[in-house]
């Protein structure tokens, strides 16, 4: 079969034909899948860097952290639509990035009728993530003001759109280029407010508070870094900032009189703390929403044989067809 492979870390992979073993009977436990769309996330190319902290992988394998397909090789199976994970670049094994995979059923994920696999793809668990942020570790309610920080990448993307349907009043978002802050008005900001890498805390939370209805409820945070330290300022006595990344900066400076003066809450977010069953239930719920138009994110969908250029992307999530 054709796959995109890891041959050494920290460079580019090729795309080659990968020895696939098929085996006379359905392996126990596995579920076959002809995968129809595989996203290039930062967690593929993090572990593939072998730098992360799951350390080096051993090489070759096909990476591919999560993707979209149909249940059984083509030939054989019901062709049900699926969503599944993988621990590629993790633990040894291989992911999605290829014509087949073979993924444990406790991975695999039905998707509603109707679901475009390559937008399911490109939303993942990206959208996992801003979804259980919001709703989950920040207990958003209805009627509150939500400031998303990093709104141009596919997080803050999805954020901006999950925080109106959970039933935010005004969301406001925050992004740094041009394209960032377009899509983030197109997804339904409220407002956009630019982000400068030139700002200290006190700036940039000057230049957020003419956007805001007053102060915030509840901040996504993807970045940390500057804007988290100047949205920790806009927030109300005893609002949230959920972080869920460093993209601006591993560290903050965020000081102790702000957090004490307004009783802040800042709590920490990752997909590693959701089972698996919590995982496959949002899934769902995100692919229902994709379905039924009320969710998307800015993709790029690319053949197979385009990801040692799509590996490198970082203007939109790239999305390889290995059917095409």
């Amino acid at each position: 079969m054709r796959a995109v492979l890891i041959l050494r870390c920290g460079r580019p992979p090729v795309v080659a034909d990968h020895f696939d073993p098929a085996p006379a009977a359905p392996a126990p436990g596995l579920a076959e899948v002809t995968v129809a769309a595989a996203p290039v996330t930062p967690l593929d190319v993090f572990c593939a860097s072998g730098t992360s902290y799951f350390g080096s992988p051993a090489v070759p394998y096909v990476p591919g952290v999560q993707g979209v397909g149909a249940l059984g090789d083509g030939t054989l199976g019901d062709g049900t639509p699926v969503w599944f994970a993988t621990d590629a670049g993790m633990r040894p094994g291989n992911g999605s990035m290829a014509e087949r995979a073979r993924v444990p059923h406790e991975d695999v994920v039905p998707l509603p009728e109707g679901a475009d696999p390559r937008l399911v793809a490109a939303l993942g668990l990206s959208a996992v993530a801003a979804w259980q942020a919001l709703a989950g570790t920040g207990d958003l309610r209805h009627g509150e003001q939500v400031l998303v920080l990093g709104a141009g990448g596919v997080v803050g993307q999805a954020a901006v759109q999950i925080a109106r349907l959970l039933g935010a009043r005004r969301v406001v978002a925050a992004a740094r280029s041009a394209l960032a802050q377009e899509r983030a008005t197109r997804h339904g900001a409220d407002a956009v407010v630019p982000l400068d890498d030139t700002d200290d805390a006190d700036t940039l939370a000057a230049r957020l508070r003419p956007a805001l209805d007053g102060p915030v409820d509840l901040v996504l945070d993807p970045l940390f870094g500057v804007p988290a330290a100047a949205a920790l300022r806009v927030l109300r006595p005893g609002g949230r900032l959920v972080n869920l990344g460093g993209s601006a900066s591993p560290t903050a400076p965020i000081d102790s009189a702000t957090l004490r003066s307004g009783s802040l809450r800042i709590l920490g977010y990752t997909n590693n703390a959701l089972s698996k069953a919590e995982r496959a239930e949002t899934l769902r719920t995100v692919a229902a929403h994709a379905a039924a138009g009320r969710l998307t994110v800015d993709f790029d969908a690319v053949p197979l044989d385009a990801a040692p250029d799509a590996w490198t992307a970082s203007s939109s999530r790239m999305v390889l067809l290995p059917q095409s």
